[in-house]
């Protein structure tokens, strides 16, 4: 069966819809370039959204001691050696928020990072491959920007849709949960019409847009989580990440764990499969989803076991659960109609 996205996999993946978009494969390298957050510095607040752990995320090539080219090299040295057939890549300006600085100096931050690679040789193909041909140059073909939606503005979406006439660009927002109380005890330091409002006026302007949100929230049931399907769906979002809550050492989360484990849901995950794919059921299929969980190195964990594991097995087991159900995504998505 082919689905509305034109593949036979039972959700939108991200994988096809860079696919549509330049004919192959696109990888991500992650930059750290130094930014902070208005929610740890004081213009907010100083504590930081209570379940943040950045460096968590961060592989190892991305410092931000380095420079963003040397950041760049080594992101795609990495990715040679991980993904053979990857020669097209994508800026990912991940940590903190990427557009928490004056829109001049944000102007050099991105132009640094799609300046051409000269230093980097194409590796050849895995050894399996029967075509012996080395791939083509890397090439960085956009950027995508990680922020907060309190962070952008007229001023900043002009300039990254005069970017597009010549590279791809998103902008990839933290918006975590659509409910109000939520953000409030997290410390998000914005609430959920921010997001929206941000969401809106960048489609607005053409330029694709992602979200990202984490699953299980204190003070969130299951049934309220997927209502948040509905609102979701109704937003004019080219991507989602869905992440299901990690408790990470150090954090202000973590404290609140510690002490009172009572009052937190962690998904086991057998149960979480079956959530996302209800999740997913309900979640218009022309939004690709990135991600259905999260994944980090074990050091950081304060969690079930199997947040352990690697996303590629947990996916593994989502993709053949939706068989074994028959389902797929946007199977009971209802389309606004007003």
């Amino acid at each position: 069966m082919t689905y509305p996205w034109g593949d036979n996999r039972r959700f939108n993946s991200y994988s096809n819809y860079f696919t549509k978009q330049f004919g192959g494969r696109v990888q991500k390298i992650s930059i750290d370039a130094g930014f902070s957050c208005p929610n740890r510095d004081g213009r907010i607040s100083t504590g930081g959204c209570t379940f943040c752990s950045n460096e968590a995320f961060n592989p190892s090539y991305c410092r931000p001691e380095k420079s963003i080219k040397q950041q760049i090299e080594e992101g795609i040295e990495f990715h040679q050696r991980r993904y053979r057939r990857a020669n097209k890549y994508l800026a990912y300006f991940q940590p903190f928020s990427n557009t928490y600085k004056p829109l001049e100096e944000l102007k050099k931050v991105y132009a640094e990072a799609l300046e051409p690679i000269d230093s980097i040789s194409a590796q050849p193909l895995a050894r399996n491959d029967m075509d012996s041909k080395a791939l083509e140059a890397p090439e960085i073909i956009g950027i995508v920007i990680g922020t907060r939606p309190d962070l952008v503005d007229e001023a900043l979406l002009q300039y990254l849709n005069e970017i597009q006439k010549t590279h791809y660009v998103m902008l990839e927002y933290g918006v975590e949960s659509v409910y109000d109380e939520t953000l409030r005890r997290v410390n998000r330091g914005h609430d959920f019409a921010t997001a929206e409002r941000a969401i809106r006026m960048t489609s607005e302007y053409g330029i694709p847009c992602g979200a990202h949100f984490i699953f299980g929230l204190p003070g969130e049931s299951k049934a309220v989580i997927l209502d948040a399907a509905d609102i979701i769906s109704q937003l004019p979002l080219t991507t989602v990440k869905f992440h299901q809550l990690q408790i990470f050492k150090g954090t202000k989360m973590a404290e609140e764990y510690q002490a009172h484990p009572e009052t937190f849901h962690l998904f086991d995950l057998e149960e979480y499969i079956d959530f996302v794919i209800n999740f997913a059921e309900r979640l218009n299929p022309d939004i690709a989803i990135e991600r259905f969980a999260g994944e980090v190195p074990p050091r950081y964990l304060i969690s079930e076991p199997w947040m352990k594991l690697r996303y590629d097995q947990v996916l593994a087991k989502i993709e053949k659960r939706m068989a074994e159900r028959d389902t797929w995504q946007g199977k009971r998505f209802t389309p606004n109609r007003s």
